[in-house]
């Protein structure tokens, strides 16, 4: 992921993926998405705590993602990042874990941190070590403890903190438009996989952007 310095003039996106999937579709159905958008990274973020449900999941989409030369990263099983050789990991549990996830991963690997709309436990995850810090919901949405992160968070953020921020849950054009000025990085998932075509779906939230 590019740094703050980098930051591009759009947002870049970043892909999750459903909570669960058909291993006999779903890669082919993320590989026509890499294809047509350019992707900034990838997270696989299954509902499962089966091990080899994941390891076949994340050998799955390692092998779509890395012939593209796509960071995949997977959420919360640092241990599985390390022995999948995926390209690290997306911790949802705020800051708490950012510092034993670098000190296994390793300088290289990308652990990035789900902080809700909590500016205080972005910092913490920012000092720890993150390399990204995701605020969410933006939009309507059931992700986290429902406290929304409101767009005065990502200005505040993007004025005074480096490291780079991903905006993330219940993204609509409308929302996207309104957040784009301020961060780094769309965190886009159930809004497309949920649709007939993902692919056009993507496009259309990725015009808001301009």
């Amino acid at each position: 992921m590019d740094s703050a310095e980098q930051t591009p003039e759009q947002p870049q996106i970043y892909l999750v993926t459903p909570p669960s999937f058909e291993l006999g579709q779903f890669p082919g159905q993320l590989a026509r998405v890499l294809d047509e958008i350019e992707i900034a990274c990838v997270r696989l973020d299954l509902v499962s705590r089966d091990e080899d449900t994941l390891s076949r999941a994340a050998d799955a989409l390692r092998e779509v993602t890395h012939a593209r030369d796509i960071a995949l990263v997977i959420s919360d099983h640092q241990i599985l990042a390390e022995r999948l050789g995926l390209d690290g990991v997306h911790l949802s549990d705020s800051s708490k874990s950012v510092r034993t996830a670098r000190k296994a991963l390793g300088p290289d690997a990308i652990v990035g941190c789900f902080c809700g709309a909590s500016r205080h436990e972005g910092i913490t995850a920012g000092e720890a070590g993150a390399d990204y810090v995701c605020f969410g919901p933006v939009g309507a949405s059931g992700l986290g403890d429902g406290a929304k992160a409101e767009l005065e968070l990502f200005q505040w953020w993007s004025e005074m903190i480096e490291v780079p921020i991903v905006a993330e849950g219940g993204l609509t054009s409308d929302v996207i438009r309104e957040v784009t000025p301020y961060t780094d990085f769309f965190a886009l998932g159930e809004e497309i996989w949920r649709e007939e075509d993902p692919v056009a779906a993507l496009k259309k939230l990725q015009a808001a952007m301009g």
